[in-house]
């Protein structure tokens, strides 16, 4: 009996840290399918947009010891304009280049921003010093038996239904959210209708990047270890959970990364945590293979 209230526990403490996991990689993997969703281009750089969000916060706290909540919203606001300038310099020029010269673009991208970070922090791990973080992030919230839940999950949670909820809001209730609907369907049509269609997929940009800078951010938190190449795993494992949602779909994106979050932590718990980066190829596949529109994309069709 003890055994199994024991195995009860465990499961549901590694449920925990996999919906809290999952909910990181909804952050990231909805900045992906939103640009994908408005110019169809997968954008590689965007996992070095989370990393950036992680180095800023940590570079405002400990260096220029600004108050903790103050450097999260200067990080955010400064990775949402950095994803602008980024599709200035990067991806605008090439709007109507075949695609496969933008993806080579945001792979160039992508580990040109990787050594800047070397160059700028060094290749060493960064950690917290406990003092400059809030105190009540190293303490439970609460728990239920052997299942216990800290403030810093409750905070990453909170975070991201927050950020949906706002995005929800921006795509389905307002003027420039429609615009990026309509320039996701029909880019044309829309500058014939008066849309500015370079400051829409700009704003799509911002919004992508600033979701990467609160995953960074959190991740940076949760793990409390920051390095120059932590975006490209998180990257890649952010991809498969918007493939597995279905690209170009931000509630699939939620549902891909809480997915992949569970998926990866129950692997890691019950199988070997050496397998738990390649769970996330697998999951990738397997999805590719059986519905390549996700769980909850709609498939391509083409009429004639």
């Amino acid at each position: 009996m003890e055994s199994l209230l024991e195995q009860s526990s465990l499961i549901l403490q590694q449920l925990v840290n996999g919906i809290t996991l999952g909910g990181v990689y909804a952050l990231i993997a909805v900045g992906y399918t939103m640009v994908y969703g408005v110019i169809q281009l997968i954008n590689f750089a965007h996992g070095e947009i989370y990393m950036l969000g992680a180095f800023l916060t940590f570079t405002m706290v400990t260096t220029l010891h600004l108050p903790f909540f103050v450097a999260i919203l200067l990080t955010i606001m400064l990775c949402a304009c950095f994803g602008i300038i980024l599709d200035f310099v990067a991806y605008r020029p090439l709007r109507k280049a075949p695609r496969l010269a933008a993806l080579i673009t945001a792979i160039g991208m992508s580990l040109f921003l990787q050594n800047l970070a070397l160059l700028i922090w060094g290749s060493q791990i960064k950690s917290y010093p406990r003092e400059v973080l809030p105190a009540i992030f190293s303490k439970a919230a609460f728990s239920l038996g052997d299942v216990f839940i800290s403030w810093i999950q409750v905070f990453i949670l909170s975070v991201t239904v927050i950020a949906m909820f706002m995005l929800h809001i921006i795509i389905h209730k307002t003027k420039v959210g429609t615009a990026m609907r309509a320039v996701s369907q029909d880019k044309t049509t829309a500058a014939l209708m008066g849309i500015a269609v370079n400051r829409v997929i700009s704003f799509t940009f911002a919004i992508g990047s600033a979701m990467g800078a609160m995953a960074g951010i959190m991740v940076g938190l949760y793990y409390n270890a920051i390095f120059p190449h932590m975006g490209y795993m998180a990257g890649v494992k952010a991809f498969a959970a918007a493939v597995l949602g279905g690209i170009g779909s931000v509630p699939g994106a939620m549902l891909g990364g809480g997915v992949l979050g569970i998926a990866e932590v129950l692997g890691a718990g019950y199988l070997s945590s050496e397998y738990r980066d390649g769970i996330s190829y697998a999951v990738m596949i397997l999805v590719i293979l059986f519905k390549p529109a996700g769980l909850i994309g709609k498939p391509l069709t083409e009429k004639v």
